[in-house]
């Protein structure tokens, strides 16, 4: 049997003799642009746009462009001035005094990505908004959950955070979330600052708070024991903790278990009848640890209405403490809290920078930041590079 020849189409003259193309010149490797990754932020405000810009230096890329801005009517509106189709996109949001207006600023770029095709969103909020009102409070609601079912369905496909109010949050989202420590670095603050008020020769680094060696991690309330006792034991310090009448903590709040309410002549089914209740009495204000003639060092996750912190400092001090220094990841410092820190005995607030707080520095001096652009930087580079996150929690316990 004769095989079939393939007839190709006769080649014209000008075909036959076209110049070879000219290949494209190399691209840039380190441009973000196209590598498959860009960052955004969700607020155009200079204060909120400081973290993202040291973020983006730290990767070197360049902040993308886009415009956040609020209608006359008090709308928020987004637009995306470059290609996003088929990148890695990063928006970084930190959350001013106006939550509302941050969240939606967060929902509506991130929806605006998802319709202009891109691959991936990952929201990067340092300080996670609502996150104290992810419990059932009196005939309340779980706003936390809510907030996150939104973020779902506005496009976002994975979450970077710092510190979350409670661990269980994490398990509102149908996505991942990567819930990354401050402690590394406030550790860090003790102790390479908190030494010696004694100037050394030929040492370079400040140190503003005596002996550290001397101090004591002190939890204002038990609930936060657990941080501190994480604190004090890689320190290798001791730790105090402050128990009784004067603090106000947040398992304590009324959550509606003594609704409905009594009535006196309501009839009772003799089936029903409940054994009484004794209603819970704190005891007197206590101070469980020695903090007599040391540096006691409050530990704690936010710092927002500062009355407990005040009041703490100033059972401390009559306790015996001579320094006293409060350290927290979200410094977010509402209402009057820089006039009361600086009236009070409180010598120094440590705060990282997860929330704007430039203000409140001017207002008190007493504010110190420590900066966290490194850690967030890192965890974007390892997910946009589909690498292990495992060693930006190392040596972090359960309770930090």
């Amino acid at each position: 049997m004769p095989k079939k020849l393939l007839l190709l189409p006769p080649l014209s003259v000008s075909s036959a003799f076209r110049a070879p193309r000219a290949c494209p010149a190399a691209r840039p490797a380190m441009n973000a642009a196209r590598t498959g990754y860009r960052v955004f932020s969700a607020n155009s405000t200079a204060a909120c746009t400081e973290l993202a810009k040291r973020i983006t230096e730290r990767l070197g890329a360049e902040l993308g462009k886009s415009v956040v801005y609020q209608e006359t009517n008090g709308e928020t509106r987004v637009e995306i001035k470059e290609s996003v189709r088929g990148q890695d996109i990063f928006i970084i949001q930190t959350i001013p005094r106006d939550v509302n207006t941050a969240v939606m600023e967060l929902l509506i770029m991130a929806y605006a990505l998802k319709t202009a095709c891109a691959r991936n969103i990952i929201g990067v909020i340092p300080y996670f908004p609502y996150s104290k009102q992810s419990k059932m409070r009196k005939r309340g609601s779980i706003v936390c959950k809510l907030l996150a079912s939104m973020l779902a369905k506005a496009g976002l496909t994975h979450i970077i955070t710092m510190d979350l109010h409670q661990k269980e949050i994490q398990g509102f989202f149908s996505f991942p979330v990567d819930n990354l420590r401050a402690s590394p670095f406030l550790l860090q603050y003790i102790q390479e600052e908190v030494r010696s008020h004694q100037r050394v020769p030929f040492v370079l680094k400040r140190d503003p708070i005596p002996n550290y060696r001397n101090a004591v991690i002190v939890a204002k309330s038990p609930d936060a024991a657990k941080r501190a006792q994480s604190y004090a034991e890689r320190l290798r310090l001791g730790l105090a903790v402050i128990h009784g009448e004067a603090q106000c903590a947040e398992m304590d709040m009324d959550d509606g278990r003594h609704s409905p309410p009594m009535v006196k002549n309501a009839t009772v089914h003799p089936g029903l009848e409940l054994p009484l209740m004794m209603a819970k009495e704190k005891p007197p204000i206590t101070v469980v640890g020695d903090v007599g003639g040391r540096i006691a060092i409050i530990v704690d996750d936010i710092i927002d209405d500062v009355e407990s912190f005040v009041a703490a400092a100033e059972i401390l001090k009559e306790r015996g403490a001579y320094k006293i220094y409060v350290m927290a990841t979200h410094g977010i410092l509402s209402a009057e809290a820089p006039r009361l820190i600086e009236e009070s005995s409180i010598d120094e607030v440590v705060v990282t920078n997860t929330v704007p707080h430039e203000v409140q520095k001017l207002q008190c001096p007493k504010i110190k930041t420590v900066d966290i652009s490194l850690i967030l930087s890192e965890a974007i580079r390892r997910i946009h590079n589909g690498e292990s996150m495992a060693y930006l929690f190392r040596n972090i316990t359960v309770d930090d």
